[in-house]
């Protein structure tokens, strides 16, 4: 069943667990995090991002997340979010589509201009009961910069910051920068786990973890323990998406030729990946 992005959230936060925020990009993967959340009796939440609204369809890969969630999984709380909004442009076009949940990255932008932006997000948003996320600090990609020494505190959350920019934005969840980086980018040896409590302490809100795909279990447990409520993933369901196609491919002698069984076998190493994500966080059996 379709539910609130803000109610999925505060359930995890006030539980001690986090929930998973899975990228789709066409009907297998959608299909994959529900069937696992379904297994696993878990809360969650599936993303679209800009480039997947582009490629599929505004409103056919809204809608198919939101058909395959109520006719598949009616009994599982799925919530459906825009990742990485860029402008109030795609805030706006997801609104007219239909999302109950946006995120608004300006974490790019200098403080004050992130803070002023995503505050008139929050309000237009707020208006239509809309959940909104914000960013602060800078989780970073591969061609941003240098794979070598990284000075990470210029990329980090600050705590003080933090407090401020949640009290004067008013937004629902808040995803910061502990030294997690986004797809192959080297990340922080040690994520900051004392900046992230501070944060925690000071923030009343959910706090969202993006760029931790590769995380195993031992570096969830402590980032949940000092408040991260919920991980966005995509790195990790794509790879077990495309090493499934690789696979096949390369195995000459049993190649299929039909697409259903190739872009099955895909879903289904994908459901994999889930089922171990959502065994990490702690949210299986919360329903």
């Amino acid at each position: 069943m379709i539910t609130s992005v803000k109610e999925i959230l505060s359930n995890a936060k006030e539980g001690g667990y986090a929930v998973g925020a899975f990228n789709t990009t066409n009907m297998e993967t959608t299909r994959a995090i529900v069937e696992a959340a379904k297994d696993m009796k878990s809360p969650v939440i599936i993303q679209i991002t800009e480039k997947t609204l582009d490629y599929a369809g505004g409103r056919a890969i809204f809608n198919l997340v939101k058909n395959i969630a109520e006719f598949y999984a009616p009994e599982i709380p799925v919530g459906i979010h825009l990742d990485h909004g860029k402008s109030a442009e795609i805030i706006q076009r997801c609104i007219n589509i239909g999302f109950p949940s946006v995120m608004f990255d300006g974490s790019r932008k200098s403080y004050e201009d992130n803070l002023m932006l995503t505050k008139k997000i929050v309000d237009f948003c707020h208006e239509k009961d809309i959940c909104v996320q914000g960013e602060l600090g800078s989780v970073p990609y591969i061609g941003e910069g240098e794979m070598g020494e990284i000075d990470w505190e210029k990329y980090m959350t600050d705590p003080q910051q933090a407090a401020q920019f949640v009290k004067e934005t008013g937004i629902d969840a808040l995803a910061v920068a502990i030294g997690n980086a986004h797809g192959f980018f080297k990340e922080r040896a040690i994520p900051d786990y004392d900046r992230l409590e501070a944060i925690h302490k000071l923030v009343g809100i959910p706090l969202i973890l993006h760029g931790a795909s590769d995380w195993e279990n031992g570096k969830v447990k402590e980032v949940i323990s000092r408040g991260i409520c919920c991980f966005n993933v995509d790195t990790a369901t794509r790879l077990a998406f495309v090493n499934s196609l690789a696979g096949s491919f390369r195995d000459q002698h049993n190649l299929s030729f039909d697409i259903r069984k190739l872009l099955g076998d895909a879903q289904n190493e994908v459901k994999n990946a889930v089922m171990k994500k959502i065994g990490y966080f702690g949210s299986g059996g919360r329903i």
